[in-house]
This record gives structure tokens, sequence and C-alpha cells, in this order.
């Protein structure tokens, strides 16, 4: 399949599969506490299971656990940065921080899974690249949700949330065509990277979206709802 064909192919898988989540998200009524709190718990299971089964199983190897390690602080140690420099020029948008500091760390872990993809398709066969396509696209979806769900609970409109969502798949494309022009990517670098966006989204974690859940709702059912999103990022990583 040609460079053009392929990244066709990963920009319905990236752009497509964090739009769909985002949209699925704004479905929920922004009224509802008890709804945005459930969505918002479920998010942060999926992104805690997508970090740690994921994205730095991905990254661990052996020999590089330091580097491993290094990359988690710089992504919480940068995420929390950007969160404070957000937060002086929105005060009054918690949630909708969340969410956009959500879809940097997002589209940053995007840019390696669009180099899986391109790497797929001049590495492996044409069908190869479309099951991996494909299944990058379906990781995509909860994670348009984790970037929507708190925009809308916010404040957000709903279809500003559901469009930086999508937004957020775009670099995938970017990395496709690297993936597809150098076949692959060093080792050190590739498990920055990774570190790095698995440290920015637990700190968005744990530091905002389970806060602000148990805050809109008192009530065990959050942990049940992050617990099934765990499960739920580890059955599609």
């Amino acid at each position: 399949m040609g460079l053009w064909s392929s990244l066709l192919v990963t920009a319905i898988a990236g752009i497509g599969g964090t739009g769909l989540g985002g949209v699925f998200a704004t479905l929920f009524r922004r009224d509802s506490g008890r709804e945005a709190s459930l969505l918002l718990s479920f998010a942060a299971g999926v992104m805690v299971s997508v970090s740690c089964f994921g994205l730095l199983t991905e990254a661990a190897a052996p020999g590089a656990m330091e580097l491993v390690a290094l990359g988690v602080f710089l992504g919480c140690g940068v995420t929390a940065g950007l969160n404070t420099l957000l937060d002086r020029g929105k005060p009054a948008g918690g949630l909708v921080l969340a969410g956009l500091v959500m879809a940097a760390a997002i589209a940053l872990h995007n840019v390696p899974e669009g180099m899986v993809i391109g790497a797929s398709f001049i590495g492996g066969t044409v069908r190869q690249g479309w099951t991996m396509a494909a299944v990058i696209g379906l990781h995509n979806i909860p994670e348009g949700m984790a970037i929507s769900a708190p925009m809308v609970a916010g404040g957000e409109r709903r279809w500003r949330a559901a469009g930086l969502a999508a937004l957020s798949g775009a670099p995938t494309v970017l990395g496709a065509a690297l993936g597809y022009c150098l076949g692959t990517l060093g080792p050190t670098a590739l498990t920055l990277t990774l570190s790095f966006a698995a440290g920015a989204m637990l700190f968005v974690v744990f530091g905002e979206l389970l806060p602000e859940a148990a805050e809109l709702w008192k009530s065990r059912l959050p942990a049940l709802a992050a617990v099934l999103g765990i499960l739920v990022g580890m059955l599609i990583g």
C-alpha cells in the first residue's frame, strides 16, 4: 500500500477513533453529577490501564527501567506545569483543564501509535497494517471519551469538546508518515516517548479526574466504574 493510502487509513483510525469517543461522551447530560462522575471514573480507569499495561509495558526493556522512570517523572512534571499555566489563564475551568491536558498527553502518545501503523504497512503485509489500524482505532475511542467527558462536565460546549477529541488524534497521521518512511524508531527515543505520555496521563488521572469524580458524587459506584474502565482498557489494549 502506498504512503498516501496508509495515511488515509491512519487518519480514520486516529482522528475518527478519538472523535467518535468524544461524541459518545457528549451524549451524557452536563447537569447530571452522577453520570459525569461515573463517566469520569470510567475514563480514568481506562487511562490507568492504557498507561500501565500498554505504554509502560511497551516502554519497559531490560536495563531501561531508569529511563522509564525518568520519562514518567518528566511527563508528570511537564503536565503539572502545563496545568498550572492553563489554570492561570482559565481560573474557572478545572474539568475543562483536565480535558485539555489529557488531549495534549494523548496527542503526544498518538505519534508512536501512528508510527506502529506506518511501519506495519511497510515492514509487514497490508493485512497487518489494516489490523493494526483497526486495533488502534478501537483503542482511541475511550481516549476520546477521556478528553471530552471532563470538558463537557466542566461546562464546555459539546461540539468543541468532541472537536478537540478528534483533533488529538491528528498526530497519529504524523507518526504514520514517520513510521512509513523510517520503518522503525530508536529504542531509547521510543522508551522516553511512551514513558513521558504515560506519566502525563497518570498525573491527569490522579490529580484531576478521580478527585473531581469523587467530588461530584459521594458513592462507591464511581470506584466500581474506575475498575470497569481498567478491565476494558486491558481488553482493548
